[in-house]
């Protein structure tokens, strides 16, 4: 995997309109002077998403002085998502908000979102592809992980095969993807009672056919649930580290803020 370009600066986006793509996932279109050059080929790719200072609503943007950031009076407050799509053409990004409440920064904003709404924006950056190319894929992931799920199964050959597991706490979650016709999707319920997630119980009962091939996964989600998935596909596929990425993008019971340190020595940890 290569890192993809990252656009260093932040850059001003404006609200355009959004769309309902499930009870909990609304899709919100922007654009801006600042996008144009964003490259078309990135869909799925890390982004990082700011937006009002809470206590004061003002939108100010941080400044990057060589090495150095500077943060302006009213402190914007950063999340990270991932590009749905951009489209050069009419120089629009789509951008898939998981809706928690109006209180949460991300989907709050989202939710509220009309003309005159705004927000910076950093990316892309990440892994180029976000899996690698094998002659069967697992892709796993929650909710949260459903913009980047979804721009990779528009990415692989039409010929790909293997499983998608999605695993929501709400049937109205559920929806139509485009996926190669030989990539099976499967849509699981959370059970809050379950010791062992979802996503990694349905991976470990996976048939053997597919252990024995050459194999790649994106795992994509809750933080032990990404864990205990990245588990498995190195101990029971004994997948290759250079075809498995997994990447944690939550905590349950924890901040983003919080979390943070913690993500990142998931990220970094042998496996």
């Amino acid at each position: 995997m290569s890192d993809s370009p990252e656009r260093v600066y932040p850059m001003l986006l404006d609200f355009v309109r959004k769309e309902t793509i499930s009870k909990n996932l609304l899709r919100v279109t922007l654009t801006g002077e600042d996008l144009i050059g964003f490259p078309e080929d990135q869909n799925g790719s890390h982004i990082k998403v700011f937006f009002p200072n809470q206590a004061s609503g003002i939108l100010q943007l941080p400044v990057r002085e060589g090495d150095n950031v500077i943060w302006p009076e009213h402190k914007p407050v950063p999340r990270a998502y991932s590009v749905r799509q951009y489209r050069a053409a009419v120089n629009e990004l789509d951008i898939d908000f998981v809706t928690h409440g109006e209180e949460t920064p991300g989907g709050g904003w989202a939710l509220k979102a009309d003309i005159g709404s705004q927000i910076g924006l950093i990316g892309p950056a990440g892994p180029d592809p976000l899996i690698e190319p094998a002659d069967w894929h697992i892709i796993a992931g929650d909710l949260s992980a459903v913009p980047a799920i979804s721009a990779i199964l528009e990415k692989l050959p039409s010929d790909a095969k293997g499983y998608v597991f999605i695993e929501v706490d709400e049937i109205e979650d559920i929806h139509d993807l485009v996926h190669p016709e030989e990539m099976a999707i499967n849509w699981l319920m959370r059970n809050p009672h379950d010791a062992e997630p979802a996503l990694a119980k349905a991976i470990k009962q996976l048939p053997a056919p597919e252990k024995a091939t050459s194999l790649s996964a994106f795992i994509a989600g809750e933080n032990q649930s990404v864990i205990n998935c990245r588990k498995i596909l190195r101990s029971d596929y004994q997948i290759a580290r250079d075809k498995l990425y997994a990447i944690p993008y939550w905590k349950r019971g924890k901040t983003e803020e919080a979390y943070h340190d913690e993500r990142h020595d998931v990220m970094d940890a042998a496996y």
